[in-house]
């Protein structure tokens, strides 16, 4: 059967092969209702389907929106790659993800693929400041909105949720168990990046220790970001002497490594120690006890970030602040903190 092309449909539709362009790709001119009509009608008999490769060489633009994680193993980026899939295929487009392993050439690597493709717009979740990823994005003149991380090398449009906030409330509510002071699991780097979340959430968790005369004076550990090192971390500390009443994780993986060590080691929870982490991922609810945690609306920061990647009117201008779309935390209570029924905050 000979392949039907746009000449079949305009020819079924009575109308010129232009007018079904501007139907198939929505523009760039209008099409009376009734034309449209008969063009969609055209399509269904025949069984169109549009070239897609011709139509992104034409506009010089794919159906594809580039995303760059540091590791999706990770359940909090997981997640967020799922959301942004999800709402990616709302706008009728598709994700490609690839995962920068921390690895300031991986993400280059990635961004360059990418934006080779001609990707329609990039979501990148960078892992810090990379002077080389920000030189690549201006070389392409690329479409890239920063989601979850703001680094400060790279000045696009970001979308974030409020991690300072987030870390104060849930320090100051393992505070309010009456722990005598609350230790923190920061990240790998002694002075981590700006607009790291890591670093924003032991900023949030100096804060409310602060404010309530705490030191916090040899009290925040570095701690890689994922549960099987995180383990390894806490169970070195929580052997040892000088074991903390609570201690604040800045990533739920953190957190659940600590479960897993304090379980190991026979210690309580929360009796003898209380537990709060940052993301509230799915397993959060699962783990013994369930995790108190912060939460993150990721779906709607995936949304956000797919509209403004794709919607030049959403992409603001102006000074950096002006460029952030910040979203509200909220502390999820379950058990591990000393609670007892789940509640939000």
């Amino acid at each position: 059967m000979a392949k039907v092309t746009r000449d079949d449909v305009a020819r079924l539709a009575g109308t010129s092969t232009a007018v079904v362009s501007y139907v198939i790709n929505n523009g760039p001119r209008p099409v009376a209702p009734a034309t449209r009509e008969r063009v969609l009608a055209a399509i269904k008999e025949l069984g169109y389907r549009p070239d897609r490769v011709a139509q992104a060489m034409a506009s010089r633009r794919t159906d594809l929106i580039g995303m760059i994680v540091p590791d999706a193993r990770q359940p909090f980026f997981a997640e967020m790659a799922h959301a942004v899939e999800q709402a990616a295929a709302e706008r009728g487009k598709m994700v490609l993800v690839g995962n920068s392993d921390y690895r300031d050439e991986r993400e280059v690597h990635y961004l360059r693929a990418f934006l080779g493709m001609r990707v329609s717009g990039l979501i990148l979740v960078s892992q810090g400041p990379s002077e080389r990823a920000a030189a690549e994005i201006e070389a392409w003149d690329a479409r890239v909105v920063l989601l979850h991380e703001r680094p400060e090398a790279i000045e696009d449009v970001a979308v974030v949720t409020d991690d300072v906030g987030g870390a104060q409330l849930a320090t100051r509510h393992l505070l309010e168990h009456g722990n005598e002071y609350v230790a923190c699991f920061g990240g790998v780097e002694s002075t981590p990046a700006v607009g790291d979340p890591v670093a924003d959430h032991v900023e949030g968790w100096r804060r409310a220790m602060h404010e309530s005369g705490r030191s916090t004076e040899g009290r925040l550990f570095q701690a890689p970001y994922n549960r099987y090192d995180a383990y390894q971390v806490a169970l070195k500390l929580l052997a040892g002497p000088d074991r903390p009443p609570a201690i604040f994780c800045s990533t739920d993986d953190q957190a659940i490594g600590v479960l897993r060590a304090a379980r190991e080691l026979r210690i309580d929870v929360p009796g003898e120690l209380a537990v709060a982490g940052f993301d509230d991922v799915k397993e959060a609810g699962l783990t013994d006890p369930p995790l108190t945690t912060v939460f993150s609306d990721r779906p709607a920061m995936a949304r956000a970030a797919v509209d403004l990647v794709l919607d030049d009117s959403l992409r603001v201008s102006g000074s950096r602040r002006e460029r952030l779309k910040q979203f509200p935390s909220a502390l999820v209570v379950r058990r591990s903190c000393g609670c007892g029924e789940p509640t939000v905050r």
